[in-house]
């Protein structure tokens, strides 16, 4: 058992972390409150840490220092790679924390943490984490983090040795995930506990391993809590499920990867229903590359691997099915010099056809959807490809505001100005797209597509992809659901109905324009049906179609 954490130790929490989110991030993802097929907590928690230790890595061995950095300096490494990281809302909180741990480890200057410093240093971590939120909520991985903040702090001052504080810590944090439901009335109804905090259970416990000298088994802590309210694991969800791909630790768990990592994303679309052969695809790519992600609603699958063999990668994909709208990303980007003059805007786009319409207006698009949003770093990277002193983010999607924010402060960092357009829905930031005035300053700008991106209200429909408690009453696989301003007010049988009712609410005592963009998965007869609804508005209601290809939302809709 360990009495002290130094950098050799840090590594490893952050590898065991990385290997039990693999092992699990499916089920977490699953706890997701709302029945809509966007539900990525565990799979952005997983992908923040694994694209941070990859960075860490390449930090290190670029500079010569690869397995000599003590503590602060690994601390430090992996507080600014997590942030850059950071995928969704939950990968940025995930960041956080990780930040309030690094803070205090690297500012208290030693070359080994002892019970009472970490103590310290999760209480920095969850304060951290509450801090990024602008309204924080109770019973989500906030309170979760205090808890066990709260526990580790006791225990430090009862004189607990590190083994006790991480057994209590872990414990407690057990005991804080279990209260969620009774705190949070969502998930109460929802069945589940916090997805958040059942992935920060993940990281205490990875911790808690390394520290007591547990060996990785094949059972976590938050097994317990995959769950309907009496905590009885539901067994529809087993371990491998949805993507989900279990990497052994590396033998040398204590320091870094020896092996250089893979040189390539590689990123493809698949239309099989065939789940055997989509299993004995991730076995294949699993063998080739690691981060493998397979994502899909039954019938398309998104296929997501690094590796140093592109060819072999889409031949393993070819024998499901013919691959397409295939990227191909090298993993290694060099830091780019841009002076500090001009205006230039950055969207996230979810689909091609948003991509496309991004790119009339001369902004630089960054594709970003439900399954593989985009992180701080490929933001902050469009954000430098600019060349630009003041840049214009549009993440035009809910859960990478905080992602955006992140990018926003790094490019501060670095002298560059990043002006945030909170657009949350794709339409939003399309409406904000057709104000953009090349000619005017970056403030007038920010104003003016804030306030277009504002005064759209939005909807969507889309199909459920398991049972839940809704706004719209309670609705089941493969209902018809309808969003309105985010929330999901109607559970219908038909998805054309669905849509005509979404834009009737939308509109309410009147519109001028309503958009509609249309998703991968959408028919003409959806589309037909919500155009009508539009036309039945009144005259002078102008009805702009956008052919969005986005994944997930067969329809998005806008209305100004």
């Amino acid at each position: 058992m360990l009495t002290a954490i130094d950098a050799a130790a840090m590594r490893r929490w952050a590898v065991v972390t990385r290997a039990a989110l693999a092992a699990r991030r499916a089920e977490i993802d699953a706890l997701n409150v709302f029945p809509v097929p966007d539900g990525d907590t565990g799979t952005n928690m997983y992908l923040t840490l694994d694209q941070a230790l990859d960075a860490v890595r390449v930090d290190h061995e670029a500079r010569g220092v690869l397995g000599e950095v003590d503590l602060p300096g690994e601390a430090a490494a992996m507080s600014r790679a997590a942030m850059l990281s950071a995928r969704g809302n939950s990968g940025v909180i995930l960041s956080q924390l990780i930040r309030g741990i690094s803070d205090e480890l690297s500012g208290a200057g030693t070359v080994s943490a002892d019970a009472p410093l970490l103590a310290r240093a999760l209480g920095a971590a969850a304060r951290r984490a509450r801090e990024s939120v602008v309204r924080p909520q109770e019973g989500t991985i906030l309170t979760v983090a205090d808890r066990a903040a709260e526990a580790a702090a006791a225990a430090a001052a009862d004189g607990a040795d590190l083994p006790t504080l991480t057994e209590r810590t872990v414990q407690a944090t057990r005991d804080a995930l279990a209260a969620t439901p009774s705190q949070l009335p969502v998930l109460a109804a929802a069945g589940v506990v916090d997805a958040g905090g059942a992935g920060y259970l993940l990281f205490l416990e990875a911790l808690d391993r390394v520290v007591r000298d547990h060996t990785p088994l094949d059972r976590y802590e938050v097994d317990d809590f995959t769950m309907n309210l009496d905590l009885r694991r539901r067994p529809e969800w087993s371990t491998g499920e949805g993507g989900a791909v279990t990497r052994p630790v590396p033998a040398e768990a204590g320091g870094p990867a020896a092996a250089e990592g893979p040189a390539f994303e590689v990123m493809y679309l698949l239309d099989s229903e065939d789940e055997q052969a989509l299993h004995d695809l991730r076995c294949a790519l699993d063998a080739l590359g690691d981060s493998v992600v397979l994502s899909g609603d039954g019938t398309t699958t998104k296929v997501h691997v690094h590796t140093d063999d592109i060819g072999a990668a889409l031949q393993a994909g070819l024998a499901v099915a013919p691959p397409r709208e295939v990227q191909v990303t090298p993993l290694v980007h060099a830091m780019r010099p841009h002076p500090r003059v001009g205006l230039a805007v950055v969207a996230c786009a979810a689909g091609p056809g948003i991509a496309a319409l991004v790119r009339e207006v001369g902004a630089s698009v960054v594709s970003s959807g439900p399954g593989r949003r985009a992180s701080a770093g490929e933001l902050l990277d469009a954000v430098r490809e600019t060349r630009a002193g003041d840049v214009i983010l549009l993440p035009n999607d809910r859960d990478t505001v905080l992602a955006a924010r992140a990018c926003a402060q790094a490019a501060g960092q670095e002298g560059q100005h990043v002006h945030v357009v909170e657009s949350g829905t794709a339409v939003q930031g399309i409406a904000a797209l057709a104000v953009y005035d090349p000619g005017a300053d970056a403030r007038h700008n920010e104003m003016t597509m804030t306030r277009a991106a504002a005064a759209t209200r939005h909807g969507a429909v889309t199909t459920a992809v398991k049972a839940g408690l809704t706004s719209g009453g309670p609705c089941e696989v493969g209902d018809a659901l309808g969003v309105v301003a985010g929330d999901i007010a109607i559970v219908g049988q038909d998805l054309c109905a669905v849509a005509a009712e979404v834009v009737a609410r939308l509109a309410g005592s009147g519109a001028d324009l309503v958009t509609l963009v249309v998703g991968e998965d959408a028919d003409d007869e959806l589309v037909a049906a919500a155009r009508a609804a539009a036309e039945a508005l009144g005259h002078g209601v102008e009805v702009e179609v956008v052919d969005g290809g986005q994944p997930a939302y067969p329809l998005l809709i806008g209305v100004e």
